[in-house]
């Protein structure tokens, strides 16, 4: 296991370990965002989608993938503060290129050239009198609004193998993370046991059971009035499913649950974790 590395909080001056995760590329090695400690730690006073996420190269095969960037809250205070991360090198020229295309991009859209919308409009018109004319009339085209960050694409999540206890707790803790909730964890630290554990973050409470009896009524009900004690958003992971009741009182709370199988992919099984994951954590989270 990696050394926890001194961070030091901006608003208190406390001093917190941090370990960086560890993330599975695809070709099955493990990954970490490269900490630049020489550089101090950012209050984190808003969160958008896309500051987020951070690009990180494998070492192993050199894919180049984006996965949670490094944020830490401080045990004393609660201060949020993101860790920054030592940028990807990249080949010499490739900047310039990109901003030569774009350039280039901005330059046909302004003279209407190829690659804009008058094209898309225009298609039909430009491809002869025997194309097949558009149902939608270009007159009615409208501007398309900007996407919300919440409907920014997330990168496909990579599931972890589950084997024990432990690998259940860990995916939902790192498919929380891919939804966007921020320093999940176990609260107590304790060994994981055989029983449900909870995983905390900044405005969530989750419940995972790693057992293979279903879910029932009792044990949705207690992570809803956790959640409504914390104002936090409750979720449920189960490796086993849940029974009928559970289900009805889930759907009737508005609770997201969700089944892992052994292959550590979960799967919405109400429309609350439907709904959850189309949004991510960000409407939920400040």
């Amino acid at each position: 296991m990696a050394e926890a590395v001194p961070v030091r909080c901006p608003a208190c001056l406390r001093e917190n370990g941090y370990i960086a995760p560890v993330f599975p590329c695809a070709c099955g090695s493990p990954v970490n965002p490269p900490l630049d400690l020489a550089a101090p730690p950012v209050l984190l006073t808003h969160r958008t989608w896309s500051d987020s996420w951070v690009a990180v190269r494998c070492p192993a095969c050199g894919r180049e993938s984006e996965w949670p960037h490094p944020e830490l809250g401080c045990g004393s205070c609660g201060t949020v503060v993101r860790l920054p991360v030592h940028p990807l090198e990249r080949p010499a020229g490739s900047a310039d290129a990109a901003g030569a295309a774009r350039s280039a991009d901005a330059g046909r859209s302004a003279d209407g050239g190829g690659g804009g919308p008058a094209d898309v409009r225009g298609g039909a018109a430009a491809a002869g009198p025997d194309a097949e004319p558009s149902h939608i009339p270009a007159t009615s085209a409208a501007p398309t609004p900007a996407p919300s960050p919440a409907a920014l694409p997330r990168p496909a999540f990579r599931p972890v193998t589950i084997r024990t206890a432990r690998d259940a707790v860990a995916t939902a803790a790192l498919y929380l993370r891919w939804l966007g909730f921020q320093d999940v964890r176990q609260p107590d630290g304790r060994p994981i046991p055989s029983a449900a554990v909870d995983l905390r973050a900044p405005g969530l409470v989750a419940q995972v059971d790693p057992t293979t009896a279903p879910a029932g009524l009792r044990a949705v009900e207690c992570v809803w009035l956790n959640g409504l004690t914390a104002s936090a958003t409750s979720v449920y992971f189960s490796l086993a499913g849940y029974t009928e009741d559970a289900r009805s009182r889930a759907d009737a709370l508005g609770i997201p649950l969700f089944v892992m199988d052994l292959t550590g992919m979960p799967q919405p099984v109400n429309d609350p974790a439907d709904a959850l994951v189309g949004s991510g954590a960000w409407p939920q989270t400040p």
